[in-house]
């Protein structure tokens, strides 16, 4: 067992993990995270997105030994239920969701993309989210709130 110290939603965290511990058990079952979901374990379906640093990671195959001294966002440092993110809102308002299972797997890959490209093409916002899967076919509707938010250029 190791301690891991990293920042965890803008605050300072630390939790004892196992040495071939993924970064999806510890947030889940140590840190009772419900954003990131267990979807296949093989890192291709997107349902465990958080950001590491910034940038959008699949949490079940990444280690979490070395997220040591990182920043790591879920769906939860997003914001809330009383005060949703921007993407979260275009999530809502578009409906680009159904039974819910990927969404914060969707709102975290798509915060990613419009923090490192505010105005993405079509094909960008495609291409970000292409490891994201959804077998409820909201997937045009999540690139019309992907499309929403930078329409509007809101601050993600």
């Amino acid at each position: 067992m190791k301690t891991l110290v990293f920042t965890l939603n803008g605050k300072r965290t630390s939790v004892t993990v196992e040495p071939d511990e993924p970064l999806l058990y510890a947030l889940r079952d140590r840190l009772e995270l419900n954003g990131p979901k267990f979807g296949c374990g093989l890192g291709q379906c997107g349902a465990c997105t958080v950001m590491l640093n910034g940038a959008a990671i699949r949490s079940c195959v990444y280690p979490a030994q070395a997220a040591s001294g990182a920043t790591v966002t879920t769906a939860e440092g997003l914001g809330s239920e009383g005060h949703p993110h921007p993407v979260a809102e275009a999530f809502i308002a578009e409906q680009a969701a159904q039974c819910g299972y990927c969404t914060s797997g969707m709102i975290v890959s798509s915060t990613a993309l419009l923090r490192k490209n505010p105005k993405p093409s079509s094909a960008q916002i495609k291409t970000a989210l292409s490891g994201n899967l959804c077998r409820c076919a909201c997937q045009l509707r999540v690139v019309r709130a992907v499309q929403r938010v930078a329409q509007e250029g809101r601050r993600v």
